[in-house]
C-alpha cells in the first residue's frame, strides 16, 4: 500500500496529519531545510512529535535539505545526531555534503534523496543507492510513464510528490531568488518571484511563471501498480488544517481503495488552490493551463478549517491494531493481558469476581468491552476469553483495566532502541594552489566560435552536445589546437526516454576526438563514464561545501564548478580537494523549465524570436532554450569580475569560466580578451553576482 507522507510545518501539524491517516510526516528540526520560515520544530518540540508518532506507528523524516557551508556542516551533524537520538526514522537531504556527513554520524538512519536533488532517471536512483540513499525523491516533472520506467527498475525506494505546491523550475536548480534577491530556495528561504507577473514582447503582464497546484489524486492506483513506495503532500509552509483536510481525502482515497467524489475535490480546493489543480507533468499535457494564481480565500472556508481543526484536536485515528486476553474464572482474580503489532505484552488482574445475582458476564460482554478503545491510537482485532459462567464483574472494573493496559502499551510504545552514532570528521584541509587559475569557456551555440576566439586559446571549450549535430565548421579551430581542450556539455535534464539520443549525441563526439565531459547531474555521470569520457562538474550539481568536493572526487569527477551562491571568502576556505572551478562571466541561468515558457506565452514556437520576460520595474530576463524544448530564464544583467581577477586568481582555484548565452561571436572574444587582460570591455549593466553580497 502506498505511504501517504504529509508535512507538518510545526507541533499542531504533526497532530493534524498523524489524526487523519497519515502514515509519515516530515518536519524541519532546525535551521537547514527548505522552508526555514515555517515554525520549525525545536530539540524538545522534535522530541515530543518523534514519540507522539511513534506510539502511532507512524514514521517521522527530518527535512536537512538544503545546501549548507563548511562552517554549518558540524551544526548540521550535531542535528542529526540528536534527531537521530530522539527517533528520526529517515533523513531528507540535497547536499552530498550533508549527505557524507549524515553518514557518518548516524549511520543507522536511512536518508532520502530530496527533489532538490534533481533526480530524473533511473541512473539517478542508481548512483544515489551507491552513496547509501535509501529512497529517491523523483523529479515533479516526469510524465506517469518516466516515472513507471524508474520504479519498474529502481534498486531502491521512490517517492513522487502527489498533492501540493509546483514550482516552475526544476528543484534544486532555481537560482532566481537568491540571485535577484538575495533569498536562496536551495538554502530554505525562496521568495517566490516565480508567482509574480511578467511581461514579454507585445503582451501586458501575466503570471507566466506560477503554477497550479499539482493534484494526482486520480491516478493513486496506478501508482500503486507502478511500484511507487510513497506519495508526498506538500505544504509545511500551510497550516495544520491543510494538512488535516488533504491528508484525510488522500488516506481514504488510498486505504479505501475510492475515487474522490465531487465533495472531495471541493474540500482539496477550499483548503488551497491556484485557480484548480493541474496533472499536467504527470500526464504530459503541458502548457498555459497549466498556469494558475492563489485567490482570496472566501468566508467559508473558515468554517471548514475550524471543523478541520476542532476534529483533529479531540479526535484519535485509531489504527495501531491490539489483542485482548481475558481470564474470569472462580476463586481467580480477574486477569486481562494486550498485545500489540510490536510484540508489546502487558498485563494486569483485578478483583476477585462476584457470584452472578442478577446479570453474569459472558464472553461476548467482555468482548464487547474490550473492543471500546475509542479515543486511544488502538483499534482491537481480537479477543481471546475464558469466562466461566455464574460469575459478576463491574463492567466499570473491566473498562478501568482495558484503560490501564492501553496506557502501558502506549508507554512501552514510547521505548526507542539506542542507534549507533559517529563523529563528523572534516578530513585534511587540503593547502589553496597559488597558480593563476586557467580560464575555460562555455557557449550555448557554435555560431558564437570565432577564429579571433580560437587565437585567445582557452584552456577549454565546453560546448553543448546537441550543438555537435550542426555545422561544425567554427569547431574546427579549437579542435586542431592541441593547446585547447573540447569538451561536451550534457544537458541538466535527461529522461530515461531521452537516453539513447544524448548517448548517440556523445558517440558523435567521441569521433571528434572530444574525451571530456561536463556534467551537471549526478544521474547522467554514467552515460559520460561508460562511452569513455572523463567527467567534470558542473554547477548544476551545487558544490557549496568542502565534504561536497569530496563525494565528487569519490564519485570518478576530475574537477568541479562550485555554486554561484557562494561568498568569495567560503571559496577561499574550501578544502579543494579536487580541482574546481568558478563561473567569473555571464548571464547567470535563473530557472530551468520543462515547461516552455516561449510556447506557452506566444503560442507558437519561436525560440529565435523572443524578447523574454520583464518584470514591473522593467528588468528584462533572457528566456533561451535547453535541450529538448526546455527553457532557461538568464538573469536581466550579467556578471562581470574581469577588474576583480587579482582576487579571485587568490581563491586557489583551478579555473576560472566565461559562460556566453546571449553574446554574438565578437563580444565572446571581446570578454575573453578583457579577461586576458586585453581591450577595456565592459556590460553596459552588470553584476557581481552573490560572492560579495552572499545569500541568507
Amino acid at each position: 500500500m502506498l505511504e501517504i507522507l504529509s508535512p507538518a510545518g510545526s507541533p499542531e501539524g504533526v497532530i493534524a496529519a498523524v489524526q487523519n491517516g497519515a502514515d509519515a510526516v516530515y518536519v524541519g528540526f532546525g535551521d537547514f531545510n527548505a522552508r526555514k520560515n515555517a515554525k520549525n520544530f525545536t530539540a524538545e518540540d522534535f522530541r515530543k512529535a518523534a514519540e507522539y508518532c511513534r506510539v502511532r506507528g507512524i514514521k517521522i523524516y527530518v527535512a536537512l535539505n538544503t545546501l549548507v557551508s563548511d562552517r554549518e556542516l558540524p551544526a548540521v551533524a550535531e542535528q542529526a545526531k540528536l534527531a537521530c537520538r530522539f527517533g528520526a526514522d529517515a533523513f531528507i537531504v540535497q547536499d552530498l555534503g550533508v549527505l557524507r556527513a549524515i553518514r557518518q554520524v548516524a549511520p543507522e538512519v536511512p536518508v532520502h534523496a530530496s527533489t532538490q536533488m534533481s533526480i530524473n532517471n533511473l541512473e539517478g536512483v542508481k548512483i544515489a543507492a551507491a552513496m547509501g540513499v535509501s529512497r529517491v525523491v523523483l523529479a515533479r516533472e516526469l510524465s506517469g510513464k518516466e516515472l513507471a520506467y524508474i520504479c519498474r527498475h529502481a534498486p531502491i525506494e521512490t517517492e513522487v510528490f502527489a498533492h501540493g505546491a509546483l514550482c516552475m523550475s526544476y528543484s534544486g536548480q532555481c537560482y532566481m531568488s537568491s540571485v535577484i534577491g538575495r533569498r536562496s530556495g536551495n538554502r530554505g528561504l525562496c521568495a517566490q518571484p516565480c508567482r509574480l507577473n511578467y511581461s514579454t514582447g507585445g503582451h501586458a503582464a501575466e503570471y507566466l511563471l506560477s503554477m497550479k497546484d499539482n493534484c494526482l489524486i486520480n491516478y493513486l492506483e496506478e501508482l500503486e501498480k507502478m511500484g511507487v513506495t510513497c506519495i508526498k503532500i506538500e505544504g509545511r509552509m500551510r497550516r495544520p488544517e491543510y494538512a488535516a483536510i488533504v491528508t484525510g481525502i488522500y488516506s481514504r482515497a488510498v486505504k479505501d481503495k475510492k475515487p474522490p467524489n465531487a465533495d472531495d475535490m471541493k474540500a482539496l480546493l477550499n483548503a488551497f488552490s491556484r485557480q484548480g489543480f493541474t496533472d499536467g507533468y504527470y500526464s504530459g499535457n503541458l502548457g498555459p493551463e497549466m498556469f494558475g494564481i492563489r485567490e482570496e480565500e472566501k468566508k467559508g472556508d473558515q468554517v471548514i478549517f475550524a471543523t478541520a481543526r476542532k476534529n483533529y484536536l479531540q479526535g484519535e485515528y485509531q489504527r495501531v491494531p491490539v489483542r485482548f486476553v481475558g481470564m474470569i474464572q472462580h476463586g481467580e482474580p480477574v486477569r486481562l493481558a494486550a498485545a500489540d503489532d510490536k510484540g508489546n505484552r502487558v498485563s494486569t488482574q483485578g478483583d476477585l469476581p462476584e457470584p452472578a445475582f442478577h446479570k453474569e458476564i459472558t464472553a461476548a460482554s467482555l468482548q464487547t468491552q474490550l473492543h471500546k478503545t475509542g479515543g486511544t491510537p488502538f483499534v482491537c482485532i481480537g479477543v481471546r476469553s475464558v469466562v466461566d459462567s455464574g460469575l459478576s464483574v463491574p463492567l466499570s472494573a473491566i473498562n478501568e483495566m482495558r484503560r490501564d493496559l492501553l496506557a502501558e502499551l502506549m508507554e512501552r510504545r514510547k521505548f526507542l532502541e539506542p542507534r549507533r552514532e559517529g563523529d563528523f570528521i572534516a578530513g585534511y584541509r587540503h593547502l589553496n594552489r597559488e597558480d593563476r587559475p586557467v580560464l575555460t569557456v562555455s557557449i550555448m551555440k557554435l555560431t558564437q566560435l570565432s577564429q579571433e576566439m580560437a587565437a585567445l586559446k582557452p584552456h577549454i571549450l565546453y560546448v553543448p552536445a546537441e550543438e555537435l549535430q550542426k555545422d561544425k565548421e567554427p569547431l574546427k579551430p579549437f579542435l586542431e589546437d592541441p593547446d585547447i581542450t573540447v569538451a561536451v556539455r550534457l544537458p541538466r535534464i535527461i529522461f530515461d526516454s531521452e537516453k539513447k539520443r544524448v548517448t548517440a549525441l556523445l558517440g558523435a563526439a567521441s569521433e571528434l576526438g572530444i574525451k571530456e565531459a561536463l556534467v551537471g547531474n549526478v544521474g547522467h555521470l554514467q552515460y559520460a563514464k561508460s562511452l569513455g569520457f572523463q567527467p567534470r562538474g558542473d554547477f548544476g550539481l551545487n558544490v557549496f561545501n568542502s565534504q561536497s568536493l569530496r563525494t565528487i572526487k569519490d564519485l570518478g569527477f576530475i574537477s568541479a564548478t562550485l555554486s554561484f551562491e557562494f561568498r568569495i571568502e567560503a571559496v577561499r576556505d574550501l578544502s579543494k580537494v579536487v580541482d574546481t572551478e568558478l563561473i567569473v562571466y555571464g548571464r547567470l541561468p535563473l530557472m530551468l523549465t520543462e515547461n516552455c515558457i516561449i510556447k506557452c506565452s506566444t503560442g507558437v514556437c519561436a525560440c529565435d524570436n523572443f524578447s523574454g520576460l520583464k518584470d514591473k520595474l522593467g528588468a528584462s530576463f533572457p528566456v533561451v532554450p535547453e535541450y529538448r524544448c526546455r527553457n532557461v530564464v538568464l538573469n536581466s544583467k550579467k556578471l562581470f569580475l574581469a577588474d576583480k581577477r587579482d582576487e579571485t586568481a587568490a581563491l586557489g582555484l583551478w579555473a576560472e569560466r566565461l559562460m556566453f548565452t546571449t553574446e554574438n561571436a565578437h563580444e565572446c572574444a571581446s570578454v575573453m580578451k578583457r579577461y586576458l587582460g586585453q581591450g577595456d570591455y565592459e556590460p553596459g549593466t552588470y553584476t557581481r553576482g552573490l560572492y560579495y553580497r552572499g545569500v541568507e
